[in-house]
Formats: structure tokens, sequence, C-alpha cells
């Protein structure tokens, strides 16, 4: 079965963040305390959503869930998900989140984020979260109110049969709950995936999480990812070079997307991560968390 043919199109349910991108590129050196010439866009971002748009550009049926701001900026977010073919199901309240990223010349971004709503997520409906066949989380709601949600959609997952994935997402999150209590809180929601780079997976030591039930991916940028399948089982796939990176921003992303399509079209572990390196190698060609050239649902690259 390929990912997104009819009739049996698999359901992807991604729960997390839905913001604005504001992507800013330094034109030179960075002085402080003056004017830094730069240029500025502004995107649809948060991981989550950016990974039910990729998922969805692939042709997975994707759902996202989270909370936005009751004002336009909120609106015209849930405008562009539902154009980039999301069923994007949203909670309306406060002002919606930025999270503003400075790129560096090698392409590396750091982040400054304002979840604002985002941070917020709660009382879910069960319909929101049933029906999928793989459901999405990002770590990033562990700490907070949003917590409840995901336990919420790991109860459901686990009653329904559906793959459960996890984004450890960020080194500040790690210190900031603890590894500790952290790398619990994962192994308390019983994932089937758990994906990490390699800092998150030292600082956590998040490779410890492998077991007959989970399986954690670890990224290490241009060196080979790991997959340990738990039982002292692992493999390594080689990361395809790729000839200018523009952006990192959401290849994290779009490397999830492609993963949980292909697992969704019945790969196995070791294709699905060739399957996200693909489509995480075009995103760090692009500026922001985008593709500017999209793939059919057979997976072939359309210009």
């Amino acid at each position: 079965m390929t990912a997104g043919s009819a009739p049996d199109r698999r359901t992807l349910v991604c729960i997390g963040d839905l913001v604005e991108d504001v992507v800013v590129w330094s034109t030179g050196a960075p002085r402080s305390g003056t004017d830094n010439p730069a240029r500025i866009r502004r995107a649809r971002g948060g991981a989550a959503s950016n990974v039910a748009g990729f998922a969805s550009s692939l042709g997975t049926s994707a759902r996202f869930i989270g909370r936005v701001g009751d004002d336009p900026l909120g609106a015209a977010l849930v405008r562009d998900l539902a154009r980039a073919g999301v069923d994007a199901r949203v909670q309306r309240q406060g002002r919606t989140g930025t999270i503003v990223i400075l790129v560096d010349a090698s392409g590396e971004r750091t982040m400054y984020p304002d979840r604002a709503a985002a941070a917020q997520l709660t009382d879910v409906p069960d319909p929101w979260l049933s029906g999928a066949d793989a459901i999405h989380l990002s770590a990033y709601s562990l700490a907070g109110p949003s917590l409840s949600v995901l336990r919420q959609a790991s109860d459901i997952a686990r009653a329904e049969g559906a793959i459960l994935t996890i984004d450890a997402s960020s080194v500040a999150l790690i210190d900031s709950v603890g590894p500790a209590p952290f790398r619990d809180l994962i192994r308390t929601l019983q994932p089937t995936y758990v994906f990490a780079n390699g800092t998150e997976a030292d600082l956590g030591s998040l490779r410890d999480l492998a077991t007959s039930g989970t399986t954690v991916v670890v990224k290490n940028g241009v060196e080979p990812t790991e997959v340990h399948l738990g039982g002292n089982r692992s493999a390594t796939v080689r990361v395809p070079p790729v000839d200018e990176v523009r952006d990192t921003t959401g290849a994290g992303d779009a490397f999830a997307a492609g993963f949980l399509s292909a697992v969704l079209a019945e790969a196995d572990a070791v294709e699905a991560v060739v399957a996200g390196h693909s489509l995480a190698r075009r995103v760090l060609s692009e500026p922001g968390a985008t593709l500017s050239i999209t793939a059919d649902q057979n997976g072939t690259v359309c210009a």
C-alpha cells in the first residue's frame, strides 16, 4: 500500500502548537547595540502543525489539534493550515503564539518562543482524537496543562490500536523539566516511536526508552541516524548529502512527517527513516518550515 492511496488513506493526528514563525536571516555579522541588516519572513509554524502540513503534502490524511488566540493572526494561521489540506481542530482563546527564529550563515537556528495560547491546550473532546491510525505528540506539551491532553491521547491510542509517537523537541525543554522526569513522562505515555536529536538523546538518556514496544530514532545531523529497537538491537541509516543548507527550521518536523507517512504505508523503521531523510533534505534547502516543491500521492516530486 502507498501512503495516501485510496481507499486505504490512513489518518495522522498531530497535537501541539500552531504559531507564527518570524524568521530572521542576518546579512552580516551581528553587532550588539545597533542596527543589523536582515531579511525577515513570516510564516505558519509550530512543530505539530508543521508535521501535519508536511504529511498532508505527501497525501496522508492529516488532522491538527491545538489552541490559537482569539485574534486575526490565529484565524489566518488556521486558514493557511486548512489550505494545506489539514483538518484543523482548534480552540481559540487569548493571543496567538509567536516564535522568533534567528538563522546564522550555516543555516542553524536559534529560537525565541512565546507560545501564548498554544501552551494552554486543555479539555479536548475525545472525538477529536479518536479514529486515528497514528497520533503524533510534541514534547513541548509535556510542560503545563496540555500534559493532560497527551495522556488522554495516549489512552485513546492504546484503546484503538493506533501508533503513538513523541518528538523530544528541545534541549531547553528537557533542562526545564529535568532529564529523569522528562524521560519518565515519555515512558508513561508508552509511545511506539520516540524522535530525538543526538544532544536531546544524550541529555535525557532517551535511548534507554527503547523496548520491544518502543523504537527510539536518534538524528545526528549529517552523521547516520540511529534506530534503537530494544533488546540491544539497533541499526544506523546513512544521511544523504545536501548541496546547500539554507535553514534547518522545520527539518525535524519534515523528518517526522516523512517517517510517519511511510509507517502508515506499512514501511519498517529503517525504510521510514529513509523516507524521513528524503523530506527533511528538501526542507533544508528552503526558507523556514516550507516546501516550494510538492509531492504527489505516490511520493513523486513535482515542480
